[in-house]
């Protein structure tokens, strides 16, 4: 288990339904962002997609740019870049930039690319994909470093190749790989002593896939003179909660038919099969996600820790069940409700009412003393002045 407090946050692809003014959704984004900087969330990350049409934020660089500018807490990844799309030497400086302009607020998520779709529009083989992500990292963690790089690969060359400033952030950006069916990005964190993002679903059979990734993880960082922590493990979910159980599963009325209409049309791997009726409740029951009040998603969350481990950041995969009022009040209950739980934001709170309950008839005995001796001293004060009157 992680020996901090567990951090809130959320992984923002972002999904947007096909009708809405696209300009309008990505706005809505930012917003969002904005709303968890001011609540006390601990990160966001923000995903990079060029096809399907219902994930539209192609550049995270550029998104997180500009939230750099709106929030003042809040830490901004790339969730992911996808290596295999971009010369590693372009990725690395533009990353070196945002940490710069963040004050160290940035990091630098990675991974081979989710949509097949992608690949293929670039002429990508997607077989080939996660061995690009490694050779791209191969030659990232050098140059993260300062050294001088010359490599050359089927699909890219390295001349002499050097940073031209450091990071802000020392030794390095903040740094994790995506990390869902394959075992692949698991290799990847470990061998270069790097945090994981594990993006896989929570179902039962996932959880152990995930706590087995993490064990391969380790393993390879051993096996290459790294350490790695759970700290720097990042799991991602599915929430949406509510006053009631009632009302979250109204909330996601909403919108939560055209999400799984998209990753069974659209993505690589479905969510809910087409034989379902329910969405809501098939998801829960196969504790794939919490629909429900505070005191679900605590269990849930618990479930999660229980099942892997532990890790050091929950996760929520943003997506737009419920409309925007619905969405921001979820937010405001997580933040008021569901992570002081797992913050110890209380316990002292606690201690200090039930102390004072404990000993309420001598403090409540003392005070109403010190009133009576208030008084007593105003009357005898009085009785002076009226004798001296006489």
């Amino acid at each position: 288990m992680s020996d901090r407090p567990l951090r809130f946050g959320i992984f923002l692809a972002p999904f947007h339904a096909l009708e809405e003014n696209p300009t309008n959704a990505i706005d809505r984004d930012m917003e969002l962002v904005e709303h968890l900087d001011h609540l006390g969330y601990h990160e966001a990350w923000i995903g990079e997609h060029h096809s399907g049409g219902f994930e539209i934020i192609a550049s995270p660089e550029v998104f997180i740019a500009a939230a750099i500018e709106r929030t003042r807490h809040i830490r901004l990844g790339t969730g992911v870049v996808s290596l295999p799309y971009h010369h590693p030497f372009m990725t690395v400086d533009r990353m070196v930039q945002l940490d710069h302009q963040s004050r160290g607020r940035a990091m630098f998520g990675v991974g081979p690319g989710a949509l097949v779709g992608d690949a293929y529009r670039m002429g990508i083989d997607p077989a080939t994909q996660r061995e690009r992500m490694n050779e791209a990292l191969d030659v990232i963690m050098p140059l993260l470093r300062g050294e001088v790089v010359n490599a050359k690969t089927d699909w890219f060359e390295m001349r002499a190749c050097q940073m031209q400033m450091p990071c802000f952030t020392r030794p390095h950006i903040e740094m994790a790989v995506a990390c869902a069916r394959s075992p692949s990005g698991a290799r990847a964190a470990g061998k270069h002593g790097i945090g994981m993002l594990s993006i896989g679903g929570t179902s039962d059979e996932a959880l152990a896939h995930h706590a087995d990734n993490w064990r391969i993880c380790e393993q390879t960082a051993a096996e290459h003179g790294k350490t790695v922590s759970r700290d720097k493990w990042r799991v991602v979910t599915l929430a949406h909660i509510a006053d009631t159980r009632e009302q979250a599963f109204e909330n996601v009325k909403f919108g939560l038919a055209k999400w799984t209409r998209y990753f069974r049309e659209i993505a690589t791997f479905p969510i809910v099969p087409d034989d379902v009726e329910d969405d809501a409740s098939y998801l829960v029951e196969n504790s794939m996600a919490v629909i429900g009040t505070p005191d679900d998603a605590i269990r849930h969350i618990e479930k999660l820790q229980q099942g892997t481990g532990g890790f050091g950041a929950y996760m929520e995969l943003a997506h737009n069940w419920a409309d925007w009022p619905a969405t921001r009040r979820h937010y405001e209950l997580m933040s008021r409700h569901v992570a002081p739980h797992f913050q110890d934001l209380n316990t002292l709170r606690r201690e200090s009412y039930d102390y004072s309950y404990a000993n309420r008839d001598a403090f409540v005995g003392r005070a109403q003393d010190a009133v009576q001796a208030e008084i007593d001293r105003q009357e005898e004060r009085d009785r002076t002045r009226e004798q001296a009157a006489e």
